[in-house]
């Protein structure tokens, strides 16, 4: 099998991971952790994973062996509170409040919110097209934001669908300031540091909530998913995701996020979690739409890209 299959299988499994995360983390909250308590659990659970394969990578040998700047770590820092922090808490406090298609719907977002952010930040010039595309699917968001109910009597829906729009912003932010360090340094060198300021940033939140936990009576089965959600969701899909992004154009990486509203849909109606609407379906037609005319590439100038 060519590298590039492998890419590829890598990047649907990290879809596929993403996809049944939503409805697997819902289980879990907010009955038996709240979302900030589990939030502190998965990202220290990560960072604890990230440094112990960076020590081993260095007493094998293998990997990179390079130092980081200290003027990067401001940026360091600051990926670290949008990337995992502000990410990571609006996500899993926002889900708790939503139902998992509609939170995986509004995550479709991020290649637009990508878009608006580097006109904002790198001056990227947008077209019509690239226009017409951004308010289709914004529509579609705050269409889903405002009548896109929760399965149950959870009252709270809009806020829960709002917050999930803050971490999809807050993830587009971090991608776009995430990708001079990208450039710089591997990989390793750098995700250990944003993973242990993250987990430093989330302790205020989470550890009230992590301490209430009565841990001796969890179900065995919430004890996995808790487990699912550290070691798979978090640390796994992040080295597939290396992998893909090493044999596999980023544009052509980027595509496989439109796999999470799919796989999130079969995955919570198969197991009852989750419900088809015609606010849910309706927004999702106006999101697809909306990224499809900013990333077709008919929507970009004819430049030359040898360079």
């Amino acid at each position: 099998m060519s590298k590039r299959n492998i890419a590829l299988i890598g990047a649907t499994l990290v879809s596929l991971i993403y996809g049944v995360t939503f409805t697997i983390a819902k289980d879990v909250m907010p009955h038996y952790i709240d979302a900030y308590g589990f939030i502190l659990l998965r990202v220290g659970g990560s960072a604890l994973l990230f440094w112990t394969v960076w020590v081993l990578m260095k007493m094998l040998k293998v990997g990179p062996n390079e130092k980081i700047a200290f003027h990067d770590f401001p940026r360091i820092i600051a990926c670290a509170f949008f990337g995992v922090a502000l990410n990571m808490l609006t996500f899993f406090k926002g889900l708790s409040m939503t139902s998992p298609i509609s939170a995986a719907v509004i995550m479709v977002c991020t290649p637009l919110i990508v878009l608006i952010l580097s006109a904002i930040i790198i001056k990227e010039k947008m077209r019509k097209r690239k226009i017409l595309g951004i308010l289709l699917g914004l529509f579609g968001t705050s269409f889903l934001i405002l009548y896109g109910k929760s399965v149950g009597n959870n009252s709270n829906a809009s806020w829960g669908n709002f917050l999930v729009l803050v971490n999809a912003i807050s993830y587009g932010y971090y991608l776009v300031i995430v990708k001079k360090l990208m450039d710089k340094y591997n990989a390793f060198t750098f995700v250990k540091w944003i993973y242990l300021f993250g987990f430093l940033m989330v302790i205020p939140f989470g550890l009230s909530q992590f301490q209430s936990v009565d841990w001796a009576i969890l179900p065995s089965d919430i004890v996995w998913k808790i487990g699912f959600v550290v070691v798979f969701s978090t640390f796994f899909t992040y080295l597939l995701n290396l992998l893909s992004m090493r044999e596999l154009k980023p544009t052509l990486v980027a595509v496989f996020i439109y796999l999470q509203p799919l796989f999130a849909t079969v995955f919570a109606i198969s197991l009852g979690k989750d419900e088809l609407s015609w606010v849910k379906i309706s927004s999702a037609v106006l999101i697809f739409t909306g990224v499809y005319l900013v990333t077709d590439k008919k929507s970009e100038p004819q430049r030359d890209d040898t360079k």
